[in-house]
């Protein structure tokens, strides 16, 4: 009933708003997209598929990923529910979960395709990737485009790519493909907010796609299964889990009784197929940064990416490889204390380097190791859950390339950081029990990962730690509460921080400060200047945005989004290890 009411106020704030903005522009009716034809989408999707094939280096998993993709788009005939697309790293899931979803839309009439992934980076390579599958050719100049890319941080003003039809179509997804977050899709499931909720009735008859699923947060996974139930079973959409270490949600009670659907038939035979790296254990009590570091200096070469559980702990290996390498400059970093656009500049730097095969030591936080399309000989990941350990292998040795098995290095060292939600405590927990050195298992054993899930899950109980209350919130109306408490970002330790870097020339500087100014405005200011500034913002534990505060070195804009008045360092951002004293300046 709560998903009902949400529908049919859905539909009536969307006609309000249309038919609103259509009588002050002078039109007798409301501006709507027209209805695209799925089964030529679907044969364009495959046919750029083929060609791009054609034209790029064949790679020796070419014939498993061919095949992981014919499965899918075979299991596209199939009736609408709840399917799952197991697959490994490296097996291209994006694409056959693309032609999976078009060809099924096709088959059964489907109005559209919702792609959501967990991270903006992943959002902005997967919307590359589908636009140049499916948007029209450049010489088709009047055709309007196709893929709809929505999150925080695209540009969606009239002097952006996508012009007025990208901004009208963000507004209520009316778009036949739309590529966008998580945190979009379910915050508008569980949002009591108008201008959210326009867009769920154009969820109804579609085919989601919700690709690297095992970032679903596990303390809302009640309510976000509910969710994706009620849409299947009522609202005639296909949902689609696509993951290479794919959570056991049917040990749930939100799934009893509904249909798992695999796409993919032999899925250990496909585990074993593109088995391309060995996993070494360094667990022992003698492990620390400083050892970690002259082990990556003697024993990996040339090409090294690390990964950290915390922002703090990047920036201290970041410094200590950097004092090992013959080449400073070849050791980059990437952390959420950098600026989304900092970020998405370093990764591309990554991407040119390891093409060109120059040098490259890469420390990173967790942000790289989910659908960022990365290929590293070797990679050392910091102790994490299970899932997080085979994600950062899927960077190491993705094409097969290399004539032997890449090397993956898990590492716990004394010094190391751990984040303290309750659910990743619980995910170590777990972990500890089943992955490990002989006689435990590497961590693309299948049989190890479903038992560590029943082991994660049953450590929290199926209770209000997995989203309980909110379901009784939706079983009592309580839409304000249910709005209030589904918080897909759990932003209770986390801090926005606008940056304005010095590298930006005096022009972009100059926009940046328009709009901080904006924001500052009595006056609405409206969402296209928080969208402006999303690619310049950073994040800092709460507590050092607080002391940033007191000190002068930040400086509020509106809520609780700061501007930084500090040091950016235009390698590690806002350093933990290089932060200023603004006492020091007073005279």
């Amino acid at each position: 009933m709560d998903l009902l009411v949400r529908m049919v106020f859905s539909c009536l704030v969307d006609a309000d708003f249309l038919d609103t903005s259509a009588h002050f522009a002078g039109r007798s009716a409301p501006r709507l997209a027209p209805v695209r034809d799925m089964v030529l989408l679907a044969e364009r999707f495959e046919e750029r598929r083929a060609a791009f094939l054609a034209n790029r280096p064949t790679s020796p998993v070419d014939a498993i990923r061919g095949r992981v993709f014919a499965e899918a788009v075979a299991a596209a005939a199939r009736e609408p529910g709840l399917y799952v697309l197991h697959a490994p790293t490296g097996g291209a899931k994006t694409i056959a979960a693309g032609g999976f979803a078009l060809r099924h839309a096709a088959r059964h009439g489907m109005r559209r395709v919702i792609f959501a992934v967990p991270f903006i980076s992943i959002t902005q390579q997967n919307a590359a990737v589908y636009r140049s599958l499916l948007d029209p050719m450049e010489e088709d100049a009047d055709s309007e485009p196709v893929v709809l890319e929505h999150h925080s941080s695209v540009g969606l003003d009239e002097d952006s790519g996508g012009g007025t039809w990208a901004r009208l179509a963000a507004e209520n997804w009316d778009a036949p493909i739309v590529v966008t977050t998580m945190v979009q899709l379910f915050q508008s499931l569980f949002s009591a907010k108008p201008s959210s909720m326009r867009k769920l009735h154009r969820v109804a008859g579609s085919v989601i796609v919700l690709d690297e699923v095992q970032a679903l947060p596990d303390r809302l996974l009640n309510p976000i299964l509910s969710v994706l139930r009620g849409l299947v079973e009522r609202y005639g959409a296909t949902v689609v889990l696509a993951s290479a270490t794919q959570p056991d949600f049917w040990s749930l009670s939100k799934l009893d009784g509904v249909p798992r659907n695999g796409m993919v038939e032999d899925v250990p035979g496909l585990f074993d197929q593109l088995r391309r790296v060995k996993y070494e254990w360094q667990l022992g009590d003698d492990v620390t940064w400083q050892t970690v570091a002259e082990d990556i200096e003697e024993r990996a070469g040339q090409q090294v990416l690390a990964v950290v559980n915390t922002t703090r702990d990047s920036a201290h290996l970041h410094r200590l490889l950097t004092e090992h390498a013959s080449a400073p400059d070849s050791v980059l970093h990437l952390s959420t204390r950098m600026t989304a656009e900092h970020r998405q500049e370093v990764i591309g730097q990554i991407r040119t380097r390891l093409q060109k095969g120059l040098p490259l030591w890469v420390v990173s936080t967790s942000l790289i190791e989910a659908g960022v399309d990365v290929d590293f000989p070797w990679v050392y990941r910091a102790w994490a859950p299970a899932e997080s350990l085979q994600q950062a292998a899927g960077r190491c040795n993705r094409d097969d390339r290399m004539g032997e098995p890449g090397t993956v290095v898990v590492f716990r060292p004394a010094e190391g950081g751990t984040p303290k939600d309750l659910s990743y405590l619980a995910a170590l927990e777990a972990t500890a029990e089943y992955f490990g050195p002989y006689p435990l298992a590497d961590p693309d054993d299948l049989e190890a990962l479903a038992l560590y899930y029943a082991k994660r899950y049953a450590l929290q109980g199926e209770d209000h730690p997995m989203g309980e209350r909110i379901e009784e919130l939706r079983r009592a109306w309580d839409f304000p509460q249910v709005a209030r408490e589904f918080r897909m970002i759990d932003d209770a330790y986390g801090q926005s921080v606008v940056v304005v870097r010095p590298q930006k020339t005096t022009e972009e500087q100059d926009a940046i400060w328009a709009d901080i100014h904006r924001m500052r405005a009595p006056y609405p200011s409206g969402p296209e200047c928080l969208r402006r500034l999303q690619p310049h913002t950073a994040t800092l534990p709460r507590h050092e945005v607080s002391e940033a505060l007191r000190t002068g070195l930040a400086e509020p804009v509106a809520g609780d989004l700061v501007v930084w008045r500090g040091h950016y360092d235009d390698i590690r951002g806002l350093d933990p290890e290089d932060r200023e004293d603004s006492s020091a300046f007073l005279i």
